[in-house]
């Protein structure tokens, strides 16, 4: 369980909030708009109505004690940095910014930010390769390059082993796991024969994730 402080309840604040209170995590809210928090008081540990760019109400909520800081202001980007540099300057272990373009992601690192996240971008970009190929069930990008893609087999693996395939060495991705009938199967044995209505679960490197992709269409 973590102590999560949220800063801006617009729609990734809200989103946030329920699914970090949904995990067990004990979650504290913080807006302007007494409103924006009516239907989280039920999800959320503690709320309270402030201005966080004041330093005396920043100071107020005893940052330091949350485990992570989330920064989800969208709509001002200078009160989104100002509270970004204040919750480090007051001691805050880790801070998560939101941005829409990169040159706030630069700011925003430059001026306290652990890390910085891109909801619409990262959507956009997870919707672009789910829904612009026929064989994609899922995309998910990771930190550090990597993505995880929900494919069938690809033409010529069904009826083969794990093993015999050599997916690793021939195509630098590993098989996290097999989906079958809606079961995920963890770590599958090198000895598995893929059955072409199998849902293979492929990590790797973006570059060589995408190269699986276009070898599909």
């Amino acid at each position: 369980m973590k102590s999560v402080l949220i800063i801006g309840m617009g729609r990734l604040g809200h989103h946030l909030c329920l699914n970090m209170a949904h995990m067990g995590n004990e979650v504290m809210i913080v807006d302007r708009d007494e409103e924006c928090m009516q239907d989280l008081l039920s999800s959320a540990v503690m709320a309270k109505v402030g201005d966080c760019t004041r330093e005396d109400v920043l100071r107020s909520l005893g940052v330091g004690n949350f485990d992570i800081c989330f920064v989800c202001i969208g709509s001002d980007f200078q009160n989104s940095l100002e509270i970004t540099s204040l919750l480090k300057e007051m001691g805050a272990k880790y801070v998560v910014s939101k941005a829409t373009r990169d040159i706030q992601a630069k700011f925003l690192l430059r001026n306290g930010a652990d890390e910085v996240i891109y909801p619409e971008k990262d959507a956009a970009e997870r919707a672009a390769v789910k829904y612009g190929s026929n064989r994609v069930f899922d995309y998910i990008e990771m930190a550090e390059g990597y993505s995880i893609l929900e494919i069938p087999p690809m033409p010529g693996w069904a009826g083969k082993s794990i093993g015999q395939l050599a997916v690793r060495s021939r195509y630098h991705v590993s098989i996290l796991g097999i989906k079958v009938k809606g079961h995920l199967q963890f770590l599958p044995h090198p000895d598995r024969v893929l059955e072409s209505d199998d849902h293979l679960m492929i990590v790797g490197l973006k570059k060589d994730v995408e190269r699986i992709l276009a070898n599909m269409n």
